[in-house]
């Protein structure tokens, strides 16, 4: 029997799953961290409490196998969040910078004036954003992180390799690399001339790896058995895709987390740089055959709803949030454009902010959990129309995971708002999945053909003939999105 372990190393917990290559019901544990918000715009997280995470729910997986050999670990994580720490000491030198994070956005416009981002998209795919990591490790290099021989940055990603090999490995794999805004994407290799532009010293960012493929072994540390190999890792975005077996060009999958990211695979050439759309890789396997994705990120769907939860208190948990929301008929003329660190695609604006416009003294909560919901599938279709209008070819369908795909409300509106069927599998954590594909790939556990016959439908969702209505609710939300764009100013 082979058995697979897949850290999911999420933006507000970590997940460890044991998967099964017999399809048994995995065993699973899961612990949340802290969330930093010590200025507006600005997210961050204790690196050591991250592997505190990784560690306790490894440990409680492994001994719920009991004994049972385990063929490999694969890793997966929160893309664009960077970490610095000391190799001599493995201690943090900060608290890590979030994806959602916002606090270089006047960097990122100073090298857009400058008229820097036409190397940034041809290099490496993306645009100039925050969101990136880049900036990122920058900043920290310029507010007290020493440039130093010991001096160590990564991804979440690389921080979890690093302690899990105790200290012994500092690498990555192409799809973290590739969101770094340092990797060139078509020549697989940090780039001298994005380190220079952004004053990033590559000697201190980890080597890229295939992301199939023995970066290590494990140490005996935080209780965890030496000798059990590291094999797999890649972007959580980006295992999500391999876990829904979109092996082929043109299939697409979407993922409603704490931002919700769509990525189509469009094969083994590069594409030029899209519109509003990101260019990414979406995998290196074993013999070195990398796949690049298309892919729409949208910051902010499940952070919405806890929003709701922590920040308004108008629900107790995340799972009332669908009731709550289909007690209504309708929005009730209210939206909400959930822009709390900006718009990603197709809009990609840093100054953007949350948005909640037609109340009224009828509005309920009930109308805003439905907004919120609805917020989820207008975003969806933005991004998706971008994406469409570059590839040339409209969707024929998508596959859903994440935590929001439990919803059927939620998946019905995205069937609407597309005009295309939403297809949910039996197993929605192909994140986790994905990882442990690409490292029990590497192992030998699974072959791609074993890999392919793994997805299973559990339920899909067909569009309403009658396109009026979603069409016009779409053209109300567009105006709501205008009323939020540039709103912070260039003050941030």
């Amino acid at each position: 029997m082979g058995i697979v372990i897949a850290i999911d190393a999420g933006t507000t917990g970590v997940r460890s799953r044991a998967v099964f290559d017999d399809g048994r019901a995995p065993v699973t544990a899961y612990r949340e961290f802290t969330q930093f918000f010590p200025q507006p715009g600005w997210v961050e997280h204790d690196a050591t409490e991250i592997w505190g995470a990784v560690a306790a729910t490894l440990v409680e997986v492994i001994d719920g196998l009991d004994g049972a050999a385990i063929a490999a670990i694969g890793i997966t994580n929160q893309r664009e969040t960077v970490v610095a720490w000391d190799r001599r000491t493995g201690t943090p030198l900060s608290k890590a910078i979030v994806w959602q994070d916002r606090r270089t956005a006047e960097v990122c416009e100073r090298l857009a004036a400058d008229g820097h981002l036409s190397l940034v998209r041809q290099t490496t795919g993306l645009v100039l954003d925050p969101y990136f990591s880049g900036t990122k490790f920058a900043w920290l290099l310029q507010h007290g992180v020493e440039n130093s021989p010991s001096l160590a940055l990564g991804t979440v990603d690389s921080w979890i390799l690093w302690n899990l090999t105790g200290g012994a490995v500092h690498a990555t794999d192409t799809t973290n690399a590739s969101r770094t805004m340092l990797f060139d994407i078509r020549t697989l290799r940090w780039s001298e001339q994005m380190a220079d532009l952004l004053g990033v010293p590559i000697s201190a960012l980890p080597s890229v790896r295939p992301s199939s493929g023995r970066f290590g072994l494990t140490a005996a540390t935080s209780g965890i058995p030496a000798g059990i190999p590291v094999s797999g890792i890649a972007g959580d975005q980006q295992a999500a895709l391999f876990g829904q077996t979109c092996f082929q060009p043109g299939m697409v999958k979407n993922t409603y987390g704490t931002g919700s990211f769509v990525l189509m695979n469009v094969g083994e050439q590069c594409p030029e740089p899209a519109d509003g759309m990101l260019t990414t890789i979406a995998w290196t396997l074993g013999d070195g055959t990398t796949d690049y994705a298309l892919e729409g990120a949208i910051f902010v769907t499940g952070a919405a709803v806890q929003w709701l939860r922590d920040g308004l208190g108008i629900i107790a948990s995340a799972a009332e949030i669908g009731p709550l929301a289909a007690s209504v008929a309708d929005n009730g003329g209210v939206f909400i454009v959930p822009a709390f660190t900006g718009l990603g695609s197709p809009w990609w604006d840093p100054h953007a902010r949350g948005t909640m416009i037609g109340i009224t003294r009828g509005t309920t909560k009930a109308h805003l959990a439905r907004a919120v919901v609805e917020s989820m599938a207008f975003q969806t279709r933005d991004a998706v129309a971008a994406m469409s209008a570059h590839a040339g070819t409209p969707f024929i369908e998508l596959r859903v995971d994440g935590g929001a795909s439990v919803m059927d409300l939620l998946l019905q509106m995205q069937a609407d708002q597309l005009g295309v069927t939403v297809r949910r599998p039996v197993d929605q954590e192909t994140t986790a999945l994905g990882a442990a594909f690409l490292a029990g790939l590497a192992e030998d556990v699974w072959t791609m053909d074993d890999l392919a016959g793994q997805w299973r439908l559990d339920a899909e969702f067909t569009p309403e003939p009658e396109r009026l209505f979603t069409d016009l609710a779409h053209s109300t939300w567009l105006r709501a999105v205008e009323r939020s764009r540039r709103f912070a100013g260039s003050a941030g």
